[in-house]
């Protein structure tokens, strides 16, 4: 009996183990995006289009430039004109039209996820 607990204790770690999200993070390395976030309670939307190298944000009447340096195909930092500190970005999982994401300043712990939609 104890091995028979065992055994299907080990079939059921094998199989959930071997499971990993999706991440066809190339799709995703340009384009347009929507991405939604909360601020004090407020929903707000952004949009932004990103190429090989610059990322252009629209939210709230701006309108805010980065530069992209892409570390993989899953993972790029963000250098923006208004904000010093680059952002670290790592795409954790993708489907058709979209990915989840998390994201941080670089060198600090605290990090962020997201979901950014591709509308082109």
């Amino acid at each position: 009996m104890k091995h028979k607990l065992l055994f299907i204790l080990f079939i059921a770690l094998s199989a959930t183990s071997c499971y990993q999200p999706e991440r066809n993070c190339a799709d995703f390395k340009t384009g347009d995006f929507t991405f939604e976030y909360e601020v004090d309670g407020q929903k707000k939307k952004s949009n932004f289009t990103r190429t090989e190298k610059y990322s252009i944000e629209h939210y709230e009447n701006q309108i805010d430039t980065a530069s992209v340096r892409w570390l993989n195909d899953c993972e790029f930092i963000l250098n923006t004109s208004t904000n010093e500190t680059p952002i670290h970005y790592k795409i954790l999982s993708t489907t058709k039209n979209s990915y989840m994401f998390e994201y941080n300043v670089v060198g600090k712990a605290n990090k962020s996820k997201g979901t950014a939609v591709k509308t082109n």
